[in-house]
């Protein structure tokens, strides 16, 4: 049942109601964050983000380093990278499977180019996600999480993902990081 604004008689002469479904509030939502990080700079560095996070490389990158700088972990850090790609590879799955196009309404501004017309779950989100809840456990630090909700963001400003698919990526890579930093006791590592 869709959701409905009702306009009062007292603030309006026409009584009305306006559907208002879940694509209606994530467009306006997304047009919302467009507005609000319009500015060249924002839109310039979620492009750039854009592009580090394209097909989980930066990611991947990351954890083979982080491989090779601690010999005493390289295994947790080439699991930990293995899950990244993993968590990737998922969203493409779903994505196929579900096949919800990107947005499309004319008030959004799409920014930068992508490889498909799917976009849930956003698999950006979802290999940044995993990326930064499996590193910052091996890193024994928290700051890796704060490139979730900039990832998260960037895609919704680049006008390439509706919110709830940013959000649907970042549970199946934080499930996917966290799973992969459990050791087998199942407590985490």
């Amino acid at each position: 049942m869709p959701f409905l604004l009702v306009d009062e008689s007292s603030v309006t002469p026409h009584l009305h109601a306006t559907p208002l479904n879940l694509r209606d509030r994530e467009v306006t939502a997304l047009v919302t964050i467009q507005t609000a990080t319009s500015s060249p700079g924002i839109q310039q560095g979620a492009v750039i983000l854009s592009h580090l996070g394209e097909h989980a490389l930066i990611w991947t990158a990351l954890g083979l380093v982080g491989a090779a700088q601690n010999p005493q972990l390289r295994r947790p850090w080439l699991q930990a990278t293995a899950t990244v790609v993993s968590a990737h590879a998922v969203s493409i799955v779903i994505k196929r499977v579900v096949r919800r196009h990107r947005p499309s309404d004319p008030r959004v501004q799409v920014h930068v180019a992508t490889p498909s017309h799917w976009s849930f779950p956003s698999s950006h989100a979802a290999s940044t996600t995993a990326a930064a809840v499996a590193y910052s456990r091996l890193l024994g630090r928290r700051y890796p999480l704060f490139s979730i909700p900039v990832m998260m963001t960037s895609r919704v400003i680049l006008g390439v993902h509706y919110p709830s698919d940013v959000l649907a990526g970042a549970l199946i890579g934080a499930a996917m990081g966290h799973w992969v930093t459990r050791d087998k006791s199942g407590s985490p590592s």
